[in-house]
């Protein structure tokens, strides 16, 4: 169960579920998994002294380790051991003596069609600093690099996921390194062997990529006097990820790359923090990427009152209900619960997002019941509210939903289980569905985690020793850490969950240049399209706001690379991106639609805006 947060005056809430680690979604969590892959070999040590005699070391292991960071003139393989036994739990943290900032670093080439690029890896670990030297954390990452043809700085790119608790290896393993796992999405077909193929889509061809680990994720660890759990919120996150990037572009001579930064789901709102965290600190940043955005937590009502426990989540319900109902009705489309069958997802999304639109208004008197539904706990406020027969048979022309999809989004049974009737679909990606009967939906509920959670652990035991050339004897790897989403503090501008419009709004004001493109799955159940549309909207609030702002979307569902017809898309769009062209199609900040009328200023974090409103 989830700790009653809620302020007093408040009714609370218990949430009816256990919250997954990887995206932030209130699912069932694989108890085998984490116990045989998932959970460390060993732990940290004690203290090893004063924060300025640690900053003095810091500075000298960093002196005599720099060069270890950059690819040998010979370009031999340089594999690497690392002895530490690294501990990600809460109050454990490393011992300055064991802390060293080294990486192996291999040699590979890479080729798609006619294009051929050398790249090197480099897997280990460097340390982020505070404002005064002082070691905060030593962080496991992984850079994919290549030489420029004419010199000339290549473009930098940080990737990182979410959860909170996510390693960076959905991203790493799936995304746009040069190696990926091929998934068969949506299907599970021959699950869970799915093999490691050279990735023709990746963006070595572009950027040199990134890919970090937070404290407590991965193989990354705190350093004494801090723990893991001293990282484990909003704002001291975005700190240290503020000081390992610093600390990667001042060891690796690459300040004056062009920077960009990649997040996904609760990687989204980092990237805002983020952004105007590096900028406020003189890093300047070229541009964001969004992908599969929560950009502001009250918005989606099921994350806030499962996160706060209390009818404060409640504050954006009818935003939430609406919010989701376009990447609902794609869902629908795909299993041929729409009629007629839409010619164009596109269009099918703007019909649904109109539909949606205009019936706000009706929605605001079941909004409550529906969000309470989807935690699992209908009745916890009183009798739940659903349309009549009538009303849904009203709403069947304008949806084009059939009578079932829309029996299944408005009932007291969570949506995932009632579209099609004794099946569970997935929730990062709606299109992915098992039979209720199938054995594996009893250690995680939703079927698109299914997909690829064993997979890409099994994936990363044989990769990170051969290919990557980097062994820990001592630790074990962890992709997601679920102890973290249970005490992570949620708390950013002096509001119990984060907003970040106003951080984005606050990046964009100290570098106007700034490029941001938001990525979105039509079929993504976990943050949905229109509500991002929703959210980003609110920047037309702001006088004399023009950003560089492009939105696009793809079929597929929260990982959207995953997809095989949606990746290739991806990377055009991005190549495009990066060279500073438009996007073909992709809206614009004036063409998105209008944001929602109870929704607070880009400027103005939300509940500050609900709790002015509620005093007058």
């Amino acid at each position: 169960m989830k700790p009653d947060r809620s302020s007093s005056g408040s009714r609370a809430i218990a949430p009816a579920r256990v919250r997954h680690a990887r995206h932030g979604r209130w699912l069932a969590l694989p108890c085998a998994l984490l116990a045989s892959t998932l959970i460390l070999a060993a732990c940290g040590g004690g203290d090893s002294g004063s924060a300025s005699s640690a900053a003095s070391t810091m500075r000298q292991v960093a002196a005599n380790q720099a060069g270890a960071q950059t690819p040998a003139a010979s370009q031999a393989n340089q594999p690497y051991t690392d002895p530490v036994a690294y501990s990600l739990n809460a109050n454990d943290g490393l011992p300055l003596s064991q802390v060293k900032e080294r990486a192996a670093v291999m040699h590979y080439q890479w080729t798609s069609g006619k294009s051929i690029v050398n790249y090197t890896t480099t897997t280990g670990h460097l340390t982020a600093l505070d404002a005064n030297g002082n070691p905060e954390a030593t962080m496991s990452y992984v850079a994919y690099t290549a030489p420029n043809a004419d010199g000339s700085p290549r473009p930098l790119t940080f990737f990182y996921n979410g959860g909170p608790g996510s390693s960076s290896i959905w991203l790493r393993l799936g995304s746009f390194a040069p190696t990926r796992v091929a998934t068969p999405d949506p299907l599970l077909t021959n699950w869970p062997n799915y093999p490691l193929v050279n990735n023709s889509e990746s963006l070595i061809d572009t950027t040199d990529m990134v890919f970090i680990d937070p404290p407590g994720t991965g193989l990354s660890e705190a350093i004494l006097p801090n723990t893991n759990q001293k990282f484990w919120g909003c704002d001291p996150d975005v700190n240290v990820m503020r000081d390992f990037i610093t600390r990667y572009l001042t060891v690796n001579n690459r300040s004056s790359s062009p920077l960009y930064l990649y997040g996904e789901s609760y990687g989204t709102p980092r990237t805002d923090m983020l952004a105007l965290a590096l900028e406020s600190a003189g890093v300047h940043l070229t541009g964001i990427v969004l992908q599969s955005s929560i950009l502001n937590y009250f918005a989606d009502a099921i994350e806030a009152t499962a996160i706060t426990a209390s009818t404060e989540g409640l504050m954006l319900d009818t935003d939430t209900l609406a919010g989701y109902y376009p990447g609902y009705a794609a869902v629908a489309a795909y299993f041929n619960q729409v009629s007629p069958p839409p010619l164009d997802m596109g269009l099918y999304a703007l019909q649904s997002e109109i539909f949606a639109t205009g019936q706000y208004n009706h929605f605001k008197k079941y909004a409550q019941s529906w969000v309470l539904s989807q935690l699992g706990i209908p009745d916890a406020l009183g009798t739940p509210v659903f349309p009549s027969t009538r009303t849904l048979e009203s709403w069947r022309w304008p949806s084009s939903l059939t009578m079932q999809a829309l029996q299944g989004y408005f009932n007291v049974n969570p949506f995932n289980m009632t579209l099609l009737p004794g099946t569970t679909i997935g929730r990062y990606d709606g299109r992915v569905s098992l039979p209720n009967s199938d054995p594996r939906l009893q250690n995680d509920s939703d079927p698109s985690d299914i997909l690829i959670s064993q997979p890409f652990t099994t994936a990363l035991q044989t990769q990170m020793p051969n290919y990557l050339g980097y062994r820990a004897p001592n630790a074990t790897y962890m992709p997601l850490n679920d102890a973290i989403i249970q005490v992570w503090d949620f708390s950013h501008d002096g509001q119990p969950l984060p907003d970040t419009l106003p951080d984005l709004l606050g990046a964009l004001t100290l570098n106007p240049q700034l490029k941001v493109l938001a990525e979105n799955g039509y079929h993504d159940l976990a943050t949905p399209f229109f509500s991002t549309e929703k959210q980003l909207a609110r920047l037309q609030t702001v006088p004399g706001m023009n950003p560089n702002l492009q939105v696009n979307f793809f079929q597929g569902g929260h990982m959207i690379y995953l997809d095989d017809v949606a990746r290739p898309q991806m990377k055009t769009d991005l190549a495009d991106y990066y060279r500073g062209q438009p996007i073909p199609l992709a809206l614009s900040l004036w063409t998105l639609p209008a944001p929602w009328p109870d929704e607070s200023p880009a400027g103005t974090p939300t509940a500050a805006a609900a709790q002015t409103a509620a005093a007058q």
